[in-house]
């Protein structure tokens, strides 16, 4: 009989965890090898036709706080759901999936039971880092996206033995543009201008929170055009700092030079036309998304090292790794690179042969299905709290 194991998303909006998560859950249900089962706590997102599309009943468990009765109750409303389908695994993927799959899976008495951390530091309050590490005292296992990140784990205490590292995967079809789709219509397709000589250079990151420091990279920009006038800069994403970069690009001259095109459903057209890709960040990174999207469009990355990137990005083969908030470095490296198309290139070919090899979807889900066959097989460590914690979580919650 196969074994039931259950991934829990926090909700399928278009974040990085989201996307690994229901991307998990396809390849495990379309291995065959499990009953795979998914649920959520919110119910809403752009990701959701795409998990719709597996044909899973998803429950939904929603909160509103960890501190209510409400809380209390979707504990044990989880903790039924899992024994009534004999769920023999829960993976969550977030700080907030942390927290309440571990606690209902071991209210549940659930076998094995993984809890995730997607992120280095800098995103959690002090009072949160307190509540997630004892989630991840109820796991048995804790999955890091990054070397970086269980590196970090080991710092805040949690035993290197619970600790794997699962990297993202991606599907490489998400950024393969059409056949025969020419430049233009691939411009028009992402809103660029067509025309002229412009050669562009892109970052894919959200801008809801100044980590990822696209201040940087129009600094970065601004000493790129001293070189390349024809340069152009397009920063894909939206949140509440668009206006203040907007603002920001204009004070440095670059207002008719950089393009804000907010959150792009057509990445494959926007990286096909990208001569080099950049990830700025200057913290919180686990293992960046937008790194491995650049590196399967055969495109060559300027990458600060934060989390994992180091780690994606093979120095001088696939891009280069400069330091955060360094404007200079990162100007330096995107001129290197533009200077030489030819080896731009080739360091494009070689970055979409490195994901292919370590970072595919069939890599990630081989590291997943082995993981699950150690753990189910018996071969876990301890959790270090019995589930008896997980039912005080409840009581204090109902407090």
């Amino acid at each position: 009989m196969k074994p039931n194991v259950l991934q829990l998303v926090g909700s399928f909006n278009q974040g990085g965890s989201e996307r690994q998560a229901v991307q998990v859950t396809r390849l495990l249900a379309e291995s065959g090898r499990y009953n795979v089962h998914l649920a959520c706590l919110d119910p809403a997102g752009p990701l959701r036709a795409e998990a719709d599309a597996l044909g899973l009943e998803i429950p939904s468990f929603p909160l509103t706080s960890f501190h209510d009765r409400n809380m209390a109750a979707q504990l044990r409303r989880f903790a039924r759901y899992l024994r009534e389908r004999r769920v023999e695994l829960v993976q969550s993927y977030d700080f907030y999936t942390n927290v309440f799959g571990m606690a209902g899976a071991a209210l549940a008495r659930v076998p094995v039971r993984i809890a995730a951390r997607r992120e280095t530091d800098g995103m959690r309050t002090p009072a949160q880092k307190l509540v997630e590490r004892q989630s991840f005292r109820l796991a048995h296992v804790v999955a890091a996206n990054s070397d970086a990140v269980g590196r970090e784990l080991v710092r805040d205490g949690v035993p290197a033995r619970k600790i794997v590292t699962v990297y993202n995967g991606m599907d490489t079809r998400r950024v393969r543009p059409l056949p025969r789709l020419g430049r233009e219509e691939a411009l028009a397709a992402v809103g660029l201008p067509g025309g002229g000589r412009r050669r562009f250079v892109t970052v894919v990151a959200n801008m809801r929170h100044p980590v990822k420091d696209q201040a940087t990279f129009l600094r970065a920009a601004r000493r790129v055009r001293r070189r390349f006038p024809e340069a152009a800069f397009v920063l894909a994403g939206e949140g509440a700092l668009v206006e203040t970069y907007r603002a920001l690009a204009a004070e440095l001259g670059l207002g008719g030079h950089t393009f804000f095109t907010g959150r792009c459903a057509r990445v494959a057209e926007l990286l096909a036309v990208s001569e080099v890709c950049v990830l700025s960040s200057r913290g919180v990174e686990g293992f960046s998304n937008s790194i491995i999207e650049y590196m399967a469009a055969a495109r060559p990355v300027v990458a600060t090292d934060v989390g994992g990137a180091a780690e994606a990005v093979a120095e001088g083969e696939t891009g280069f790794v400069v330091p955060p908030g360094d404007e200079g470095a990162l100007a330096a490296r995107v001129v290197e690179l533009l200077e030489d198309p030819a080896r731009a290139r080739e360091m494009g070919e070689r970055g979409l042969r490195r994901v292919k090899e370590k970072f595919s979807c069939e890599a990630q889900l081989a590291r997943v299905e082995a993981l699950y066959e150690r753990l189910l097989g018996g071969a876990r460590p301890a959790p270090a709290a019995p589930a008896a914690a997980a039912q005080g979580v409840a009581q204090n919650a109902e407090k």
